[in-house]
């Protein structure tokens, strides 16, 4: 048996990010995405050079400038997933504005590759106070913007509540999974510099170090996890850079692990942890260990 699972998932945003996210009027700027597509070429090699599946998250934007290269992703065996549409961040968005992100989402990936994705990540894997009830009505398999785990999948809440004052309120458990993705091993932070936000790029060796050392822990101590990379074409694409994925990605299948893709590790968690099975085994997820508060 495999020691547990790795996913390398790719964010397609071309230009998207830059549009969307960063409301840029710069041509420049948004050039930066249009390098995704060699960056893409580029991952395709070496994804199949390894014979490793992958998840690539697109914006319906980049579906719509790019079909063939979607197209080509899923042609070649990798899963497709749902990432907005101009890589809006949903947290800024109202019900109906979000519904209508996920639409144009699916219809531009419908468009492209003619399936529709059972996988979601927000872009800034940020969230509203819909979009968990809105992933359910749309009947998504599992969401990868979520991080109260590192190295397992867990099952989702709705309708938690907080307040600066009050004790914190758990909401209830809901048939949707979260493969927990995480800024530590995401490769924007660490290797894209934007003018007034960051210092600049790491050296390609430093992120390494960063991403190997959280695979080599889950190896150790976690049995069965899951490691979820994060990693952008128009980042990771440049030379040095995918020089080092493909040495980390050599060190992970050293170690014995599975490349799956994300749709695959929630299927099985799926069948593997019936909802009210996994609500019993995982009473601090449901606050039924919470303190409950003070009287008067």
């Amino acid at each position: 048996m495999p020691k547990g699972s790795v996913c390398l998932s790719f964010d397609f945003d071309g230009m998207s990010l830059w549009i969307g996210s960063f409301q840029s009027n710069n041509p420049s700027m948004i050039s930066r995405g249009e390098f995704g597509t060699i960056g893409l070429s580029r991952l395709l090699a070496l994804l199949r050079k390894h014979e490793a599946p992958a998840t690539f998250f697109v914006p319906g934007h980049t579906a719509h400038c790019y079909p063939d290269l979607v197209k080509q992703i899923a042609d070649e065996g990798h899963e497709v997933g749902h990432h907005g549409w101009v890589h809006e961040n949903p947290a800024k968005l109202e019900r109906a504005a979000e519904l209508e992100v996920f639409e144009r989402g699916f219809e531009a990936l419908d468009h492209a590759i003619g399936q529709r994705p059972v996988g979601y990540r927000s872009a800034a894997w940020d969230f509203s106070p819909n979009s968990i009830e809105i992933l359910l009505g749309f009947g998504f398999l599992y969401d990868s913007s979520c991080m109260a785990n590192d190295f397992y999948p867990y099952y989702l809440r709705q309708g938690d509540r907080w307040s600066t004052t009050e004790p914190y309120v758990f909401g209830s458990i809901v048939d949707l999974v979260e493969v927990p993705p995480s800024w530590g091993l995401d490769d924007f932070p660490p290797l894209e510099y934007v003018w007034g936000a960051n210092g600049g790029p790491m050296t390609p060796s430093h992120v390494r170090e960063l991403w190997q050392g959280e695979f080599d822990y889950m190896v150790a101590n976690c049995p069965g996890g899951v490691y979820n990379l994060t990693c952008h074409p128009q980042f990771i694409g440049r030379g040095a850079r995918i020089t080092m994925l493909e040495q980390l990605i050599e060190h992970m299948k050293a170690a014995d692990v599975a490349f799956e893709r994300l749709r695959d590790v929630a299927e099985r968690f799926k069948k593997e942890n019936p909802v009210e099975a996994w609500i019993k085994a995982n009473p601090h997820r449901t606050g039924a260990t919470a303190r409950p508060p003070a009287a008067g």
